[in-house]
């Protein structure tokens, strides 16, 4: 199984797709003339506040359709993605996951715009928004294959394996095995019992659907964010005179291969984009269902929000996180990947504390995203069959949390991979056919909008 995960993802994540989200970005970025960057003063006032009072048809706020795709963003892809983008790619991988950051900036502001002018009604006859609807609504009945292709990844996509899997190896490494409770070498009761607590914590916030999530998301994503941004500013603060060296080292390494695993350029910038990806989810899909949901009757408006996620999640936080792996020096450990690389990281600088305060992180951010991606599947699932059944993809959603508290951290890796890769192809098709669309609305929307 985990040489099938990885012989596809590498399959899924070739040139072409690499083509596909990045030159699609740029093609955006082009196609827009640079407009989502020079409208992030409207942004900001949009989350201050300033429309508060719009109303509209959906489900959820501008602030809490953010958070909730923040929370799906912001998480383990910042934490672990990072060090195993390091580890596979070397420092130079970083770079390129900035490259898809800034492109991805104007990817989400199309996307996310779109979520909202083509949202269509579920079996439910309830207003929906996300890619498969913006294909259904935008492009006819003719690109349906495409609508159930990002439907049927989506599903898999969304899985809690890779955050489950990694937040129970942070709480073994460095709280249970150091305490006494389990050991390195037998712990898969330890594991399968965390796994089975999560579960039902998970099951509990995700009956509640979007309202209960968005609320959630909305209160736990801002704290730990901020949290954590304090615990990388202490160690680089202390790791100052380290930190020119490690920016030398991404663009460095950026353009020479010597660090990446397979000592090929190539892997570079697969690894930087991959990860950065699934950091950020510019170009995938998944975020444009949270911001389907708002409630709201401009989707410009919900675009220009939406387009703050990359910065937020990959140029800041990620950053942050790639500095703390360089400046302490843990991306040179051997043997070590994934969360334990960056809890090590912490812990060399803050001993004692370090990996604690950093598993409490990965504890809420991890668990905000498994309660988003529980909701992207949930809706991926009502559209193939109905919404009145997207239910029983909870029941399944929660029985694979106790599975990816078990699987290896590789074969969870390789499958997310291959499913971001599939439900891009739809995202990216589908708004660049419709991307003629957005400019006439933003057009109309910034010839009133007051910034």
């Amino acid at each position: 199984m985990e040489q099938f995960f990885a012989d596809f993802a590498a399959f899924m994540w070739g040139t072409p797709l690499i083509v596909l989200l990045v030159g699609g970005g740029l093609f955006f970025v082009i196609f827009s003339k640079g407009l989502p960057y020079r409208h992030f003063p409207h942004a900001i006032n949009v989350l201050r506040g300033k429309y508060a009072k719009e109303g509209g048809e959906g489900q959820i706020s501008h602030y809490q359709a953010l958070t909730t795709a923040l929370s799906g963003t912001l998480g383990l892809g910042n934490i672990a993605g990072v060090a195993i983008a390091i580890s596979i790619g070397g420092p130079g991988a970083i770079f390129w996951m900035w490259v898809t950051a800034v492109v991805g900036v104007a990817t989400k502001f199309y996307t996310c715009t779109l979520a909202v002018m083509y949202r269509g009604y579920d079996s439910n006859g309830q207003l929906q928004g996300g890619p498969m609807y913006v294909i259904r609504e935008g492009l006819g009945k003719r690109w349906m294959p495409l609508a159930v292709l990002f439907a049927l990844a989506g599903m898999c996509g969304a899985l809690p394996v890779f955050q489950i899997n990694q937040l129970v190896q942070i709480v073994r490494d460095a709280v249970a095995i150091p305490s006494g409770i389990t050991t390195e070498s037998n712990h898969l009761v330890f594991d399968l019992s965390l796994g089975i607590a999560l579960s039902i914590v998970v099951w509990i916030v995700l009956i509640g659907n979007i309202q209960r999530i968005g609320k959630v998301t909305a209160a736990l994503v801002p704290v730990m964010v901020v949290l954590y941004m304090i615990m990388t500013i202490v160690v680089l603060a202390v790791k100052a005179d380290q930190i020119p060296n490690a920016f030398y080292l991404i663009f460095h390494h950026a353009f020479t291969p010597e660090s990446a695993a397979s000592g090929t350029l190539l892997t570079i910038i697969l690894t930087g984009v991959r990860r950065g990806a699934f950091s950020n989810e510019a170009g995938i899909g998944t975020e444009a269902m949270a911001h389907g949901a708002a409630k709201t009757n401009e989707p410009v408006r919900e675009g220009v929000i939406a387009m703050v996620g990359p910065v937020v999640d990959t140029l800041l936080v990620c950053t942050c996180t790639a500095l703390v792996v360089l400046v302490t020096g843990a991306w040179q450990i051997e043997g070590s990947s994934g969360v334990t690389l960056t809890a090590q990281a912490f812990e060399s600088v803050l001993p004692g504390f370090g990996a604690y305060l950093l598993t409490i992180m990965v504890l809420f951010l991890s668990l905000s995203t498994v309660f988003t991606f529980g909701y992207y599947g949930s809706k991926c699932l009502g559209f193939l069959i109905g919404a009145n059944r997207q239910h029983y993809y909870i029941w399944m959603y929660t029985g694979l949390v106790i599975l990816g508290a078990t699987v290896s951290l590789t074969t969870v890796v390789n499958l997310i991979d291959a499913m971001y890769a599939l439900m891009a192809i739809p995202t990216m098709v589908s708004t660049i056919l419709l991307a003629g669309k957005v400019n006439q609305a933003a057009k109309r929307y910034f010839a009133t909008a007051s910034n």
